[in-house]
């Protein structure tokens, strides 16, 4: 296909999504939208969407895919480079940013049966759970990462509250050194048993993440095979609230024709409840099956594509220039190192994996942190900061720390963000945590859609009981069951050494 003049053109390499080959990617736009094609020697052409909007696209391509986003991987990878990326996965010399968040799958055993589910005991028939000092094992595998030691962990499934022993495996990661810990969870344990849920936050848990979908049993009914899980999911932000928990994060899975429409109404839900919600988290589906360029177009949702929904279904309130992409705060943990002369977390991720925006909330209604704040300039001030005290100029870098003050628009920031500048205080970050709330769109990729720049750029890795961590797309799509094979034993003689039920707490 011949490129038009003004049009994007771009190449990598991805994977066969039948064979799993590396072979060679052609990013292009047509159409306003940018897609994929690639070519496997024995089965064949392949298109998909890659972005539903060329125009945000380009954009975030131009200002946030540069060398100086780009992370310098860990200093002593897990496995050598043999087969090549994506096959290696370990991680390997060729993989350039460390842990921002890591996850431990602790079972996966569930107590539902979600039809889009990749990880649940009743779909694999074979019981994979890590023994407890797998998982202390495990921890200790992140917080070994240098240079920086992940200190951000999810527990997740399967449904990791069926494991009696969760709250004993917060308090061994917070022993670690993980300051944050956080439980992915459908949210009926949590629910159901007010006294778990306590002992997990007594135990050091900060945060749930928790599954929803949306605010219509329907919804429900097509992702999860059930209804009647809203009572439930209002439940969890009760007992979160009785006990003292104030940060819960909405997970969605958006799925076009199911939920694509409720976007507006799930952030105006996190804004009542702004109180204990901090962020909402899109996650766009995974696409099985085989499907041509037109199918795909109908079927894929994107990250533009959530950015235009949300933008219609507020009213135009958070707009699309409002958004940025997740490695945009590379700048701000490099120029705080300088001037606090210790390691932040460095975002160094591809900046198609995903975008986030926070809005502030004010009484009852709510506006974007780019009405308060002109992120773009404060990014600007930190990246010169860093280049001046990587120079060996200290006092010009913290000098460069007085252009903060005329980029904040509004009265409501600027003492926190003194806080946060001057004392890198993790109190300061906090008062501002709960003034807003977080959105963001993560797109993960599946056989389809992979794109190898992105997966050595991930900064969310998989521990498994091989002592290895893997990137999150590559597990789930390429490793995955093939590890927990290694580990797992057959459903009947875990109930018979149990007395249990895989969906019954053990």
């Amino acid at each position: 296909m011949m490129k038009r003049e003004g049009e994007f053109e771009a190449y990598s390499t991805s994977i066969c999504p039948e064979c799993l080959r590396r072979v060679p990617m052609r990013i292009y736009e047509e159409d306003g939208v940018i897609y994929l094609e690639k070519e496997c020697p024995e089965h064949g052409r392949f298109e998909d969407v890659y972005w539903g909007d060329a125009e945000l696209y380009k954009w975030f391509y131009k200002e946030w895919n540069s060398a100086k986003y780009l992370g310098s991987g860990v200093e002593e990878p897990h496995t050598k480079v043999e087969d090549g990326c994506p096959y290696d996965c370990g991680l390997c010399p060729q993989h350039k940013s460390s842990t921002i968040l890591g996850i431990i799958d602790v079972t996966n055993r569930c107590n539902m049966a979600c039809p889009i589910c990749f990880a649940y005991a009743g779909a694999a028939n074979y019981v994979y759970e890590p023994t407890y000092d797998q998982i202390v094992e495990m921890i200790k595998v992140f917080r070994s990462n240098s240079p920086w030691p992940c200190n951000a962990l999810q527990f997740s499934g399967g449904e990791p509250t069926l494991r009696n022993d969760l709250p004993g495996l917060v308090m061994e990661a917070k022993k670690a050194g993980i300051k944050h810990v956080e439980v992915n969870t459908n949210g009926i344990r949590l629910a159901e048993d007010i006294e778990y849920f306590r002992s997990l936050y007594k135990a050091g848990l900060n945060t749930i993440y928790l599954q929803f979908d949306g605010l219509r049993e329907e919804i429900y009914e097509k992702l999860r095979g059930r209804r009647g899980l809203i009572p439930i999911k209002k439940r969890v932000l009760e007992n979160a609230r009785e006990i003292g928990l104030r940060s819960i994060v909405l997970v969605v899975t958006l799925a076009k024709g199911v939920n694509d429409r409720d976007l507006g109404e799930i952030i105006e839900f996190a804004v009542e409840n702004s109180d204990i919600i901090r962020c909402v988290n899109i996650q766009p589906i995974s696409m099985a099956g085989r499907a041509q360029k037109e199918q795909m177009r109908r079927l894929r949702i994107t990250v533009p594509d959530a950015i235009r929904l949300i933008e219609e279904q507020t009213g135009g309130r958070i707009h699309v220039k409002d958004w940025r992409p997740v490695n945009w705060p590379v700048p701000i943990a490099r120029g705080m190192e300088i001037l606090k002369g210790r390691m932040y977390p460095e975002f160094t991720m591809h900046p198609m994996c995903g975008a986030s925006t926070f809005i502030v909330i004010e009484e009852d209604s709510y506006s974007p942190i780019t009405r308060h704040v002109d992120v773009d300039r404060f990014a600007e001030v930190f990246w010169s900061i860093y280049y001046h005290g990587v120079r060996g100029k200290k006092a010009r870098a913290k000098a460069e720390a007085l252009k903060f003050l005329p980029i904040i628009k509004s009265d409501l920031f600027r003492d926190i963000l003194k806080g946060i500048v001057r004392r890198g205080s993790i109190k300061a970050l906090g008062a501002l945590m709960y003034k807003v709330i977080m959105i963001g769109i993560m797109h993960f990729q599946d056989v389809w859609n992979m794109d190898l720049d992105r997966v050595q750029r991930c900064a969310i890795h998989y521990a498994t009981p091989d002592g290895k961590l893997r990137a999150f797309c590559t597990y789930n799509s390429i490793h995955r069951e093939r590890v927990e094979k290694q580990f797992a034993v057959p459903i009947r003689e875990w109930t018979e050494k149990t007395g249990k039920k895989v969906n019954e707490p053990a």
